[in-house]
């Protein structure tokens, strides 16, 4: 794989090397520590960068995860280029080789995309459900906010979340729940910029819960929990909340742990006249979903691809990628997360936060 990726790489330099206007020893210099920089600094952070002060990884972060997203574009624009050259229907040939006119319409192309994409990002798509479940509880309505794939660390910092807590707090949500990846990569920063206390502004009436996604795996399990314990978060990890004598509200460990119980084992014993809400961040075997009549799942993970075509293979891979599903009388609903990872692009694909108005109507 790695050669692959590097075959890849070594592909679409070499044609931007040949579509470069300018041949002086500088500019080619220039060109290569340029590339050396933009394809080593994810590596880099993730190797070394908690070795480094937070604002160096942060830049190497931010320079190397945008330019997997800015070198996923080229790929694809140079494959049909080339596609087009081999056809000789049209005369692209003088474009790719040392032009002006080729190489501004390929720099213009990029900064309108990578432009848009960001600020698709940054604008916070508000998702609004009104569904309904039938279960014997004296409560008629519960407001649900959730969110899912904040990925807070050297990406996303303390401003940044400061304003999605803003958006959340407008809706005066009786609860808020968030379907996993908290962290991106390293606990470190949200420590050094005091995070837990941006949480802590949290406003509801039941508290905040959450569930473990891949990411805190990643960025170590322990270490997980006890920051997001800090933050004043309740963590479900194969457990259950009992809320309010009303509603149970299921947590489950990520799939990462190969060992975590199934649906049965966490449900088997819980009074089903009850509603069952669960979170589960990744979004697999939906239909054990429906039979074992969860009322509501939340999850999240496939950020929906965050750019095409990339969207394209999660809808492949996943039942749902996106949005909400029915199955049976089991309300799912799949995020494409509030946060990203990476660079700060959202193409064909939305930044998200879902207010669920969930209506209990009595069984009869």
């Amino acid at each position: 794989m790695f050669a692959i990726v590097l075959g890849l790489h070594f592909y679409v330099f070499y044609r931007l090397w040949c579509m470069m206007p300018v041949s002086t020893i500088m500019w080619r210099t220039l060109f290569i520590v340029s590339a050396v920089i933009v394809v080593s600094s994810f590596f880099l952070s993730a190797l070394i960068g908690n070795n480094l002060p937070s604002s160096v990884t942060s830049i190497m972060y931010r320079v190397g995860t945008s330019w997997f997203f800015i070198f996923v574009y080229l790929l694809i624009l140079f494959l049909l280029l080339d596609l087009l050259r081999l056809t000789h229907l049209f005369p692209i040939h003088r474009f790719m080789y040392g032009s002006w006119i080729g190489f501004g319409v390929l720099a213009g192309f990029l900064t309108v995309v990578m432009s848009l994409g960001y600020f698709k990002y940054i604008n916070k798509e508000k998702v609004e459900l009104s569904l309904e479940i039938n279960k014997d509880v004296a409560v008629s309505s519960l407001k649900i906010v959730a969110i899912s794939d904040l990925h807070l660390g050297y990406g996303i910092h303390k401003k940044e979340f400061e304003q999605w807590v803003q958006l959340i707090n407008k809706e005066n949500p009786d609860i808020v729940l968030i379907a996993g990846d908290v962290i991106d990569n390293h606990p470190r920063p949200l420590y050094e910029q005091n995070m837990a206390q941006a949480f802590k502004q949290l406003k509801t009436k039941y508290g905040v819960y959450a569930v473990l996604g891949n990411h805190e795996y990643i960025s170590g399990v322990s270490k997980s929990i006890d920051f997001l314990k800090e933050a004043g978060i309740i963590v479900l990890r194969d457990s259950i909340a009992f809320i309010d004598d009303t509603f149970y509200l299921i947590g489950r460990d990520d799939r990462t742990n190969k060992a975590r119980k199934s649906i049965e084992e966490l449900t088997d014993t819980l009074d089903k006249s009850k509603p069952f809400i669960m979170l589960d961040h990744q979004p697999y075997h939906l239909e054990e979903v429906e039979k074992n009549n969860i009322d509501l799942q939340i999850s999240g993970h496939t950020h929906h691809g965050q750019i095409l075509p990339i969207s394209w293979i999660t809808n492949r891979m996943y039942e749902k990628s996106h949005g909400y599903l029915k199955k049976g009388n089991s309300h799912i609903y799949v995020s494409s997360g509030i946060g990203i990872w990476g660079g700060k692009f959202r193409i064909g694909t939305q930044s998200e936060y879902i207010v669920i108005n969930l209506n209990i109507k009595q069984n009869h």
